[in-house]
């Protein structure tokens, strides 16, 4: 029996290919005890008991930026929270950690070093966190989602997915899908989403030209998210919906998707071989104009900044692309073999390397 310590969280962007492993690990081992790092305040404290995973949390410890009091205080949490962690790995028998960046890798990583026990470590984003950096340093079980990402000791794995999204046949579901939402099964479909929470330069930027949209025969479902209050724009033939619970449907009805480029977003588009219209945030570290460069440059994506999501925009490029079904076709194929569905079991299979490893 295998014990594995996950530790993680904090946004989705790491909860996620947390808990796609750790669907991997309790499909594959009976046995195997899994138990979630994370902290009081991050979505892991929700996600994961829902999932039915035990939880178990440190004191959030954020590396601080600046000199100030938090900075001087920040030692003693640090190590405080490195403390609870080897105990925690001597108590349950922890035989291989795996970290996915957050508040709780960092203290992880640094625990699992000095109690002698391997540590695994997955990069979601083209541009690396802090606590992946440092943690990198002192394991050689590091897993990217993009080729060229600056860690040390990278191996390309693919981002963990959902294994709803890891079998989903595209053109199998398509008429179910279609249906699904009340589309016609002929015309070319627009996914619009920002994300859970929206994204409210997407959303306006797009519903601005709804009528112009749907007056060139296309129909769009336009997953508004939380962001910001619905705002529909009153036209027949786009669908304006606050959250998806199936986006492997919505993903399936499309013909084209526009979108954020969070590397689960960027990974599951190409992965599916759909193509893409991705709005990198324009701020942040630029992470996510670097998780969707590879897609991009093969061809099976086009990246747009907040600003050009003009009515000119949507009638030069837009509609003349939805309208190619010769040169979609040819997107979805680059994208295809720019991205990967597998990256579950290639993590899954670096994690027992590195349990082997011993």
């Amino acid at each position: 029996m295998t014990t594995y310590l996950l530790a993680g969280g904090g946004t989705a962007g790491h909860v996620n290919p947390l808990l796609a492993l750790a669907d991997r690990i309790r499909a594959r081992e009976e046995d195997a005890e899994i138990v979630v790092l994370g902290t009081k305040e991050g979505l892991e404290a929700r996600l994961v008991p829902e999932r039915g995973y035990e939880l178990s949390t440190i004191e959030r410890v954020p590396f601080p930026r600046r000199p100030n009091a938090y900075a001087l205080r920040f030692p003693a949490k640090y190590f405080g929270a490195i403390r609870d962690v080897r105990k925690l790995i001597r108590d349950r028998g922890v035989d291989v950690v795996v970290g996915f960046g957050g508040y709780a890798s960092a203290p992880a990583y640094r625990a699992a070093a000095k109690e002698g026990v391997p540590a695994v470590i997955h990069e979601a984003n083209a541009k690396p966190g802090m606590a992946n950096k440092l943690g990198a340093r002192s394991t050689a079980f590091v897993g990217v989602t993009f080729a060229g990402t600056p860690i040390a000791n990278a191996r390309v794995t693919g981002m963990p997915l959902r294994p709803e999204i890891e079998t989903l046949d595209l053109a199998a579901l398509r008429g179910e899908a279609r249906a699904h939402f009340g589309f016609d099964a002929d015309r070319p479909t627009l996914l619009v989403t920002g994300g859970s929470l929206g994204a409210r330069a997407i959303n306006r930027g797009v519903s601005g030209s709804a009528q112009a949209i749907v007056d060139a025969g296309v129909q769009v479902l336009h997953v508004w998210g939380g962001l910001t209050e619905i705002e529909d724009p009153g036209v027949p033939g786009y669908t304006v919906i606050e959250y998806c619970d199936r986006m492997d449907l919505a993903f399936a009805a499309c013909d084209l998707a526009i979108s954020r480029a969070g590397s689960t977003t960027v990974s599951e588009l190409s992965g599916l071989g759909v193509p893409a219209v991705f709005v990198p945030l324009s701020h942040g570290n630029g992470e996510q104009r670097a998780n969707a460069a590879g897609v991009v440059s093969a061809g099976g994506a086009l990246m747009v900044d907040d600003s050009e999501l003009t009515p000119e925009w949507v009638t030069a490029t837009l509609l003349p692309l939805l309208g190619d079904r010769a040169r979609l076709a040819d997107m979805a194929e680059r994208a295809r073999g720019a991205g990967s569905l597998d990256g579950t079991a290639r993590l899954y299979d670096l994690v027992r390397e590195a349990h082997g490893d011993r």
